[in-house]
């Protein structure tokens, strides 16, 4: 888990959002983002694009926890209640299914215990 760890921990753009790996466990991974003032949108709500990086770096480690690297093919997210600045969002990604060539994950996003996003994502497995 370690090498998995070191390679998504490079991810320049979940670092410029201010996310971190929490945990990573074979088919899971755990992410995280403090929320502030630099992420909201022009209504002055949490910006998607956030609430998704999340979710999807929490994807990416979870669908690579199994050794060989595995890209995305396919998400889809649902965005179900806003946040705002101050408040920590965490996602939990979970695989469902793997194959020798295709992974599927469920990532939840909440903030605290309450459910904001959920994300289905289909990773082609390489090699």
């Amino acid at each position: 888990m370690e090498e998995i760890y070191k390679r998504f921990s490079k991810d320049r753009f979940s670092k410029l959002c201010g996310i971190i790996i929490d945990d990573i466990k074979l088919g899971y991974a755990k992410t995280s983002v403090m929320v502030k003032e630099q992420h909201l949108n022009g209504v002055d709500i949490t910006q998607g694009g956030l609430v998704y990086t999340l979710a999807d770096l929490a994807f990416a480690c979870a669908s690579n926890s199994y050794g060989p690297i595995a890209v995305g093919l396919n998400t889809n997210i649902s965005f179900l209640k806003p946040t705002t600045a101050g408040h920590k969002l965490t996602a939990i990604a979970k695989v469902d299914s793997l194959t020798r060539k295709t992974c599927t994950v469920t990532v939840e996003v909440f903030q605290q215990e309450e459910l904001i996003a959920k994300m289905l994502g289909t990773a082609y497995v390489k090699g």
